[in-house]
């Protein structure tokens, strides 16, 4: 695969301009990005909207680094690729979250110096997957967290590994893998000497090879070994190995590097040495080398056994004569085992083979796409390599192959630890976690309950043998008996979202498609809780496997799901009876395979919820829920670029609300289509935006009909422009907005459905919102980390939004108010919105337990105010009796004030002369009762709010039913 993709690469920039590399967005930019993000914050009017984390926790995000206190392991951090660094003092009983706040969250390594309480973290996932955001260099905190600075390297973009000087606090080694998607020089091994001030690149290969590994002799600090990695990702393709990668040493503590895996040291070396973990142990006195080593050297090619299994090979070169003789049976099995659609039996295409112009070939043709290319391809795979010699030369440790370690996508590991005081005993982080006992010789998997797949950390507990703490996708496990049981340390909402969605049940339900952990449904009355424990029953459920996508709910029962995983495979599924279909369409025999993104695009019409939508590189409509699908327009991408990742895809579909067949496509290779007749003619209407940019989200209006949205997103260049767009004009004409946005890339733009002016917008740092259609935006995080966020939902009912994040989980935060916000209100010095029912509870003020404090009520009052100052604020029964009199601080914008439902004591009895006003006898009066916070609370009935700011004031009336 290898060459296969270095020759088509060079092929795709012989044949397109496509090929060529737009610059990257440099760091200092990012950076004053960062500032931008604040000031959005400071000057937003409606950051006292309040998010809440609805979850969920039974699984979690992908970990990329964990850092143990080596005299306490109780003690430790944790590390998210996406969702920040964590720390627990609690043996992962309980977590808090400690680096949220800065200019990303993304982190590739923790280094902690337990003797100062110091904190290292190298920013910027080292994995090179499909959302392994970039980092902006390292960061240091004196404080155990409560405070961080930035010290340097900020255009590292990804951080494998962070070494510290045993003694020397101020001496510090970083291993910069460098920029995903271009070329750089600012990778390699970094070394500072003055504590992070200044950085010396004391090791450089070439543009495209960084450093992914690095480790310390602890006898002798001046030797470290380091190893290199040559990877080239671009959106169509990914080039996983190469001449620079390799391992380095050093014996004059990191300012000079020698390269140690030469061509005659045994270890693989040139076009097929991939990504390499490198671990170090003692034996004897003696040092002792491991690597492991994704090596994308070919296999061997296997003999085959007459009569065996055929295989798409079988067809590739073969006759028609040849085919015409081949046995039904085995021809059968073929079709079945490669998921051909039923109506290719054998018998059909043997009838078809008998036309002259018939084509063996196209039994292999039929599977391959970007995907094939990229997963089943005859590599070497993952080995284990060791050396006796400190380098000079290797042996690899086992025969044979490592069978479904790497699985293809080496790129995603190549962790490797030992036992501390025996070699012999080696972990490997893979797809599964392996333990070998035997110096590598031969490997068992310790992947068993409670532990997910896909490991990228793993800490082996120095002085208690057989304390193991694993991080892999699915979080953070813990076993104390070697691998042989595990327990599941998830309390942190840490899911990496693709796609969130919600119902119209009461309560409504919420739904979400994430990174390697399926989709997932629960109930918006969710609350993080660790009784699910006792009673066996988590508030949401697993309702698709794999990496969970997008979603689509028919709300008129609420109970068909369309969702699904990777790549286009999606299903119509009835959540309440399990039943379950496959609905992906297909192509026909002898066409070329159907393009499908990652994240492939769904849409329910609003029209008729029996019409779903699909994209693939074309447009697909189904009319019966996904049985049958018909293609509606040709190829509406560019048509592709040869490599081992499928590209030139559909990305975005949408609907017009407002008109059934008005529909929009967007593509990742940066084209926009629209149809106005339901698809049977299409228009491009791309014309003057940045091209080649990812097309995140298109999105139609629902308040004017030729009004439509587009969110363009250059990630993929390692280029972080904010590109949104707007047009009045069905997409003849678009005018860029968001102008004031930060340089972080966008992943969606949602226009509101009550207020047309008010606008959502995603990116890979925030939330943000514009009430002037994208002429200015607020940043809104209150409650919400500086996470990537992918998804948006506005619930037309509960009003609430729904954020779906990529690192973080779900959030929900209450927009009504927020919708009825116009140009009017914001010019008025003060402004007060319709109050809500509450509904009356015998336990306000009461304690829930007889150990736990009292808890009143916090009824909010929604205010808007020009100006800061204070507020007077007046209860008073309908009778117009004063209940209660408080004040509250404001702020410009929109204020809740949160009002406990208490009265004054003074007050009460001539309140329950008001209340018993219509009573016929004293047994029938109603009495207020002290609660046990010391306070008596309102009753059922109708009351008036009297706010008074200056000279100005505004009654609202509410009920409490």
């Amino acid at each position: 695969m290898r060459f296969l993709g270095i020759l088509l690469f060079c092929l795709s920039v012989l044949m397109t301009s496509q090929a060529q590399q737009p610059p990257y967005t440099p760091s200092d930019l990012r950076l004053k990005g960062f500032e931008q993000r604040h000031q959005l914050e400071q000057r937003s009017l409606v950051n006292s909207i309040a998010f809440e984390s609805v979850g969920p926790t039974v699984f979690s995000g992908r970990v990329s680094d964990i850092a143990v206190n080596p005299d306490d392991p109780s003690i430790f951090y944790v590390a998210y690729a996406s969702g920040g660094v964590w720390k627990t003092e609690s043996n992962g009983t309980a977590f808090q979250p400690i680096f949220e706040k800065e200019a990303v969250m993304t982190v590739g390594d923790i280094a902690v110096d337990w003797k100062q309480n110091h904190i290292w973290v190298g920013t910027g996932e080292v994995n090179s997957s499909r959302s392994s955001y970039a980092g902006v260099g390292i960061y240091l905190s004196t404080d155990g967290g409560k405070n961080w600075v930035h010290k340097g390297l900020s255009e590292s973009h990804h951080i494998g590994r962070i070494i510290l000087h045993p003694t020397d606090p101020n001496t510090l080694w970083v291993a910069v893998l460098g920029h995903l998607y271009s070329p750089n020089k600012e990778r390699g091994i970094y070394k500072s000497s003055d504590g992070g001030k200044t950085w010396t690149q004391t090791l450089f290969v070439n543009e495209n090879t960084g450093a992914v590994d690095l480790i310390i002799d602890p006898d002798n600090p001046d030797i470290l070994y380091a190893t290199t990695w040559h990877r080239e990702r671009r959106a169509w393709n990914f080039v996983e190995s190469g001449q620079g990668s390799g391992i380095y040493k050093t014996t004059d503590g990191g300012n000079n590097w020698a390269l140690i895996t030469e061509k005659k040291s045994g270890f693989p070396v040139g076009e097929g040495c991939g990504r390499i973990g490198v671990a170090m142990g003692k034996e004897n006195g003696k040092t002792v080398l491991f690597g492991f080593v994704d090596n994308y050297f070919r296999r061997p090619a296997k003999e085959k056994e007459s009569g065996g299994l055929l295989t798409k090979e079988d067809f590739r070169d073969m006759k028609r004569d040849d085919f015409l003789k081949l046995d039904k049976k085995r021809l059968a099995k073929y079709l079945k085992q490669n998921n051909f659609p039923e109506k290719y039996t054998a018998d059909k295409v043997l009838a078809m083979a008998e036309e002259a112009s018939f084509r063996p070939a196209i039994l292999t043709e039929y599977l391959e796409d970007a995907n094939s290319l990229l997963f089943d391809t005859p590599v070497i795979g993952a080995e284990v390599y060791r050396s006796d010699d400190l380098g000079k030369s290797w042996t690899k440790t086992h025969e044979g192959f490592l069978d479904r370690v790497y699985n293809s996508y080496g790129y995603y590991f190549g962790q490797i630890r030992l036992e501390p005081g025996n070699v012999d005993k080696i972990y490997l982080l893979g797809y599964p976690v392996l333990r070998s006992l035997d110096g590598g010789k031969s490997f068992e998997s310790i992947n068993g309950d409670n532990v997910h797949v896909d490991h990228h950390a793993l800490w082996v507990n120095p002085k208690r043998k057989g304390h193991l703490i694993l991080g892999n996708d699915g979080g953070v496990n813990i076993s104390y008996d070697d691998g042989d049981t595990w327990i599941k340390a998830n309390t942190t909402s840490v899911g990496q979202f693709y796609a969130v969605a919600a119902d119209m049940s009461k309560p409504y339900n919420i739904y979400g498609g994430l990174q390697d952990n399926g989709v997932w449904m629960g109930s918006r009355k969710y609350k993080a809780s660790n009784r699910w424990h006792s009673t066996g029953q988590y508030p949401y459920k697993e309702i698709m496997g794999g990496d969970g996508m997008q979603i689509a709910v028919d709300t008129r029962d609420n109970n068909i799901v369309y969702t699904g995983f990777q790549f286009g495979n999606y299903f119509r599924i009835n959540h309440t009876t399990g039943k379950r279909k496959y609905i992906t369409p297909k192509h026909a025999l002898g066409e070329a395979p159907l393009r499908w993104n990652w994240q492939t695009p769904i849409h329910l019409s609003i029209h008729n919820q029996d019409i779903l939508y699909m994209g693939s590189n074309k447009f697909h409509r189904s009319f019966n829920q996904g049985d049958h699908f018909d293609e509606i327009s040709e190829d509406l991408t560019t048509g592709g670029i040869k490599g081992d990742v499928a590209y030139s895809t559909l990305t975005s579909i949408h609907e017009s609300p407002l008109q059934f067949g008005l529909l929009y496509a967007g593509s990742d290779d940066g084209l926009i289509h629209i149809s106005k007749d339901g698809g049977n003619n299409w228009e491009r209407i791309d014309k003057g935006m940045p091209e080649r940019m990812w097309v995140s989200k298109i999105q139609a209006s629902a308040h004017v009909k030729g009004r439509v949205y587009a969110a363009l997103n250059g990630y993929r260049w390692d280029d972080f422009s904010a590109y949104l767009y707007q047009s009045d004009d069905f997409g003849k004409t678009w005018t860029p907005i968001g102008k004031d946005l930060p340089a972080e890339p966008i992943n969606v733009v949602k226009e509101d459905p009550v207020n047309p002016d008010l606008l959502y917008v995603g990116t890979d740092h925030g939330l943000y919102v514009s009430l002037d259609r994208g002429q200015s935006f607020m940043l809104l995080n209150n409650g919400l980390p500086a996470v990537a966020v992918h998804d948006v939902v506005v619930h037309p009912r509960a009003h609430e939004l729904i954020v779906g994040t990529h690192g973080r989980s779900i959030y929900v935060g209450d927009v009504h108010q927020l919708q009825q916000m116009n140009a009017d209100i914001m010019q008025k010095e003060l402004y007060a919105f319709d109050l809500k029912e509450q509904k009356h509870s015998r336990r306000w003020g009461e304690r829930a337990g007889v150990w736990r404090a009292p808890k009143a009520p916090a009824y909010k009052i929604p205010v808007y105010t020009k100006s800061a100052g204070t507020l007077n604020v007046k209860v008073h029964a309908s009778n117009d009796q004063l209940l209660k009199e408080f004040s509250a601080d404001c702020q410009p914008g929109l204020n809740y004030i949160v009002y406990d439902l208490s009265i004054e004591e003074k007050r009460k009895g001539a309140y329950e002369k008001h209340l018993n006003r219509d009573s016929k006898s004293e047994l029938d009066n109603i009495r207020l009762k002290r609660a046990k916070s010391g306070d008596y609370y309102l009753h059922k009935g109708m009351y008036k709010v009297q706010i008074n700011k200056g000279g100005l004031s505004e009654q609202k009336e509410f009920h409490i039913k």
